[in-house]
């Protein structure tokens, strides 16, 4: 699974104009499966995120969590995560999960997203998204869990 995480002070998704999910300060995680990829991945990638030391402490390192600061989380998913650009300037995105299993894994990370953290708000699977943020600092970090 990929995801690409940014810290944030706000964010939100609309779907035809209307709000759909809305956090203040918190990660704002874009979301792909690949072909392949199961529940083990998706329980480690965001056993890693909830981890993920990037908020400032009273030092001004960063060494707190989203779960330290009680922090939203914001999970829209991004199938062109997956984007395989190296035969052409054209993107394929064979290596995107099949659409069913996309939408599987993207439900179930939700869910246990929504067990493990008490913010959690979601974009819409397959939907066409504006998505708006601030990011903080910026801290935007890549990840993949194989």
């Amino acid at each position: 699974m990929i995801s690409v995480i940014q810290r944030v002070s706000q964010a939100r998704v609309l779907v035809d104009g209307a709000m759909i999910g809305e956090i203040g300060p918190g990660l704002l995680l874009l979301l792909c499966a690949e072909r392949g990829d199961s529940e083990s991945q998706a329980d480690r990638l965001l056993a890693k995120i909830l981890k993920l030391r990037i908020f400032s402490d009273e030092a001004g390192k960063m060494n707190r969590s989203v779960q330290d600061t009680g922090g939203g989380l914001l999970i829209v998913s991004q199938f062109t995560l997956a984007a395989d650009v190296s035969g052409g300037n054209r993107p394929s995105f064979t290596g995107a999960a099949a659409p069913e299993e996309g939408r599987r894994l993207y439900e179930y990370f939700v869910a246990r997203a929504r067990a493990a953290h008490a913010d959690v708000q979601t974009g819409q699977f397959a939907a066409d998204m504006q998505v708006h943020l601030v990011n903080d600092g910026p801290v935007t970090i890549p990840l993949r869990i194989n």
